[in-house]
C-alpha cells in the first residue's frame, strides 16, 4: 500500500441543501452555514446529490435547498462526496427570485455570469478568461438597486454592497481602474486601492487598531509554516496505513484560524476509523500555518484535503 497526494486546497464555498426525495439512488444530507455536513438538528442547509448511489457517472446533479424548502442552488458535480463544478449553475433568493448564473470548467467559473437583485432587477453581467494560471473577470454592465445603469460596455463607476465587503471606483474596459476604496465585512477594515489595467499596484488597509497594512494582493490564502512541498511530504511520509486492502479517496476537513493554528479537524469522507483518526493525527503534526490574509491582516479560513490512498500495484 501506498499513500498517494493529490491535494487542491479551496475555500469551502457557501453552498447550500435541502430536499424532499424517495429515490432510493439519491442521497440527502445536511450542511451547516460553512456548507460542512452535520446533523439534522443543527442544519441550516440540505442538499440532495441525485443518483448518488449509481456507478460510473461522471456527473451528478446537485440541488441545495433553503430551510424553508425553497430550491438555492442546481447544477452538476464531477464527484459526488465534495462538490466539484461543472457545467452550468443557477442560484435562487429564498423568495424564489435568481441570485445568479454561470458556468464551471473544473471548479473554475467561465464565460459570462449573470447576477440580479433580490427583488429581480438586473444587479451585473460579468465576464471570465483566463491570464495566464489565473482565471479573471472583467465588468460588462453594472446596476445599482434604483435600476440606474452605472457601468455601460465595461466603462463607468461601480458601488457595491455585499455580504463581503462595500466598495466602490471606476471600470474602464472591464476592469478595475484608479483608486477603490471601501470597507471589509469580515475584518472590519477600511481600505483604499489603486489599480491600473485591473491590476492592483498598491494597497493599505487600517484595521479596528487603526493600524495600517500595506498589500498587492487581496487574498493570501494559508500555507503551512514549513512550507507546502514539506507539508505534502510529511503526509505522505508520516501517515501510517494497516496493513490490508483499504484504497480510496478521504477528505478531511479544518479550519485555519488567525493565530495558524489548525482547529475543528473532521472527516467529510472516510476509509476506516483507523484511517480516518491517522489522518487528522498526521494534518495537525504537520505543524501551524500562516494564516489567511485578506487585504494584509489575518483572518480565519476553512479548507479541505483531499488524499488518495491505491494498492503498492496501483
Amino acid at each position: 500500500m501506498k499513500l498517494i497526494l493529490r491535494v487542491f486546497f479551496f475555500c469551502i464555498i457557501s453552498t447550500k441543501l435541502y430536499s424532499q426525495t424517495d429515490a432510493t439512488l439519491d442521497k440527502v444530507i445536511y450542511l451547516d452555514s460553512n456548507s460542512v455536513e452535520t446533523t439534522d438538528e443543527n442544519y441550516k442547509y440540505i442538499r440532495v446529490i441525485k443518483e448518488y448511489f449509481s456507478s460510473n457517472k461522471k456527473t451528478y446533479t446537485v440541488k441545495d435547498y433553503y430551510k424553508s424548502q425553497k430550491l438555492q442552488m442546481i447544477g452538476t458535480s464531477s464527484d459526488r462526496d465534495i462538490l466539484k463544478e461543472e457545467g452550468p449553475f443557477v442560484y435562487y433568493y429564498e423568495n424564489g427570485n435568481k441570485e445568479s448564473a454561470v458556468s464551471y470548467s473544473k471548479t473554475k467559473k467561465t464565460g459570462k455570469e449573470f447576477n440580479w437583485y433580490e427583488d429581480g432587477n438586473s444587479k451585473s453581467e460579468l465576464e471570465y478568461f483566463r491570464k495566464k494560471d489565473e482565471v479573471l473577470f472583467k465588468v460588462n454592465s453594472f446596476w445599482n438597486p434604483e435600476k440606474e445603469q452605472t457601468v455601460i460596455n465595461g466603462n463607468g463607476h461601480l458601488k457595491e454592497v455585499n455580504e463581503e465587503v462595500e466598495q466602490s471606483g471606476k471600470i474602464k474596459n472591464g476592469l478595475p481602474y484608479g483608486i477603490w476604496k471601501g470597507k471589509s465585512i469580515e475584518t472590519q477594515c477600511t481600505f483604499t486601492e489603486n489599480y491600473e489595467n485591473g491590476k492592483l499596484i498598491s494597497g493599505v488597509s487600517i484595521d479596528s487598531l487603526n493600524i495600517g497594512h500595506h498589500y498587492k494582493i487581496i487574498f493570501q490564502e494559508a500555507v503551512p509554516k514549513s512550507g507546502m512541498q514539506s507539508f505534502y511530504r510529511s503526509i505522505s511520509q508520516n501517515m501510517d496505513l494497516p496493513e490490508n486492502n483499504i484504497c480510496g479517496s478521504m477528505y478531511i476537513y479544518f479550519i485555519i484560524n488567525k493565530e495558524g493554528t489548525l482547529t475543528e479537524l473532521r472527516v467529510l469522507k472516510g476509509l476506516s476509523t483507523v484511517l480516518n483518526e491517522r489522518a487528522i493525527a498526521t494534518i495537525i503534526s504537520a505543524g501551524k500555518w500562516n494564516p489567511r490574509l485578506i487585504r494584509g491582516i489575518p483572518a480565519q479560513g476553512s479548507y479541505s484535503i483531499p488524499i488518495t490512498i491505491v494498492k503498492n500495484n496501483q
